[in-house]
């Protein structure tokens, strides 16, 4: 390893310890500290350790001379791509890793890569697959493991062959609904971990309104109560983390309310759902997912004109820093659902929208087009605009911060 690698390696730890002792002054950062959940998310609590019990922020003020104080001019500084680089979650199409989500990898530029179904045509092809990203991510200058995803949220939505078979919707009709959601999140542990992943695009906290609409066509949903559904979450969450598996939480503020056919994949949502109903409702399961420790939080791509009637969540700061960092108090990684979303089509391509997500306060670029160059473009345009100041950096590194604890708190 090169002493330029050395040092990179050095730098990346080193700020994800400082970030334990660092103030939380920043911008958009608030000291608030998450909310109780309900009574069965409470006392989950107490057994959930995850991520985002690490320390998993750092202030302006700290990140930045941290970062640049622990590169020595002899060895050169880390670059903006390979900065860029820690907040991009790469995918491809077909069974085999493509050599430049590789060469990314070993140059120290993807903070992970996202498994579809058509990258699992069967358990042996993922874990070739696996097996060949992590030798990459030995060979880079970043130790940290990779962040290893897909979305097994259980039913109809799985990727992976094998658990969970119930769906979310099962669950919540079942006689004792907190252990059969706790044994789903252990299956679905248990089944992504022995295929080398770490991260779970799941469970969805959407609290669905009315019978058959978006989030229930699936059973997707836990229930129409919220309070059952954070209970559930929470359940789920916990215990997938036990089997070495990171939780994420979908789609803040929320698709509950959304109807039939109104797939943010396919094209704009919008979503008139009142101020009252959205932080009563909506966003209750949150506060318990929250007070577990669940360590990443997924944005929706609806637009909520009660909160901004101008941009969807994932690219809006009044939700993003307003009301999932400063009203909820989350102190752990965001990130953006897909960045190909038809949802976006009226913000320019793939790189536009990462810049955009990353100036709203989003942490992780998800690039899901099954398209590898697609991650390489986000990530150069995060790099341009770090350089020409459109991006702050101060709040840029704070992002990999956030990021580079999750990492180093998983295998």
């Amino acid at each position: 390893m090169s002493s330029h690698a050395r040092w990179l390696t050095v730098s990346l730890v080193m700020l994800m310890a400082a970030c334990a002792t660092a103030p939380r002054t920043s911008a958009g950062q608030s000291s608030a500290t998450p909310r109780p959940g309900s009574t069965s998310a409470s006392r989950a609590g107490s057994a959930a350790v995850g991520p985002s019990q690490a320390p998993s922020s750092a202030s302006a003020d700290s990140a930045e001379p941290t970062w640049r104080t622990l590169t020595p001019p002899a060895a050169g500084p880390v670059t903006d791509e390979q900065l860029a680089g820690q907040r991009i979650v790469y995918s491809y199409p077909g069974p085999v890793v493509p050599d430049s989500v590789l060469a990314a990898v070993r140059g120290g530029r993807a903070a992970g890569v996202i498994f579809f179904a058509e990258n699992i045509p069967d358990t042996a092809t993922l874990r070739t697959a696996v097996d060949r990203l992590r030798e990459a991510q030995r060979q880079s200058p970043v130790a940290a493991p990779l962040l290893l995803m897909t979305d097994q949220e259980g039913g109809r939505v799985r990727r992976l062959p094998g658990a969970p078979e119930l769906s979310a919707r099962e669950v919540g009709e079942s006689a004792d609904a907190v252990a059969v959601a706790a044994r789903t999140g252990t299956e679905a542990g248990r089944n992504l971990a022995a295929a080398g992943l770490n991260v779970n695009l799941a469970p969805v906290l959407d609290v669905y309104e009315a019978p058959g609409n978006f989030i229930d066509a699936k059973h997707r949903s836990y229930g129409q109560d919220p309070a059952v559904v954070a209970d559930l979450a929470a359940a789920f969450a916990v215990a997938q983390r036990q089997e070495g598996v990171a939780a994420t939480a979908k789609h803040f503020p929320g698709l509950g309310t959304a109807p039939a056919g109104m797939n943010t994949d396919a094209g704009p949502v919008s979503l008139p759902v009142p101020l009252e109903r959205l932080r009563s409702a909506e966003e209750a399961p949150y506060r318990a997912a929250l007070a577990v420790g669940v360590p990443l939080v997924m944005l929706s791509w609806a637009v909520y004109p009660a909160l901004d009637a101008e941009r969807p969540a994932g690219l809006s700061p009044a939700v993003v820093r307003g009301e999932l960092r400063e009203r909820l108090g989350f102190r752990g990684v965001t990130v953006t659902d897909a960045l190909e979303a038809g949802a976006l089509d009226g913000f320019g391509d793939t790189g536009a929208r990462a810049v955009a997500a990353a100036a709203a306060g989003m942490d992780l670029m998800l690039c899901s087009a099954r398209d590898a160059d697609q991650g390489e473009r986000a990530a150069q345009s995060l790099a341009g605009a770090l350089a020409d100041g459109r991006l702050d950096r101060a709040g840029f590194t704070a992002a990999a911060a956030r990021i580079a604890a999750l990492r180093g708190a998983l295998r």
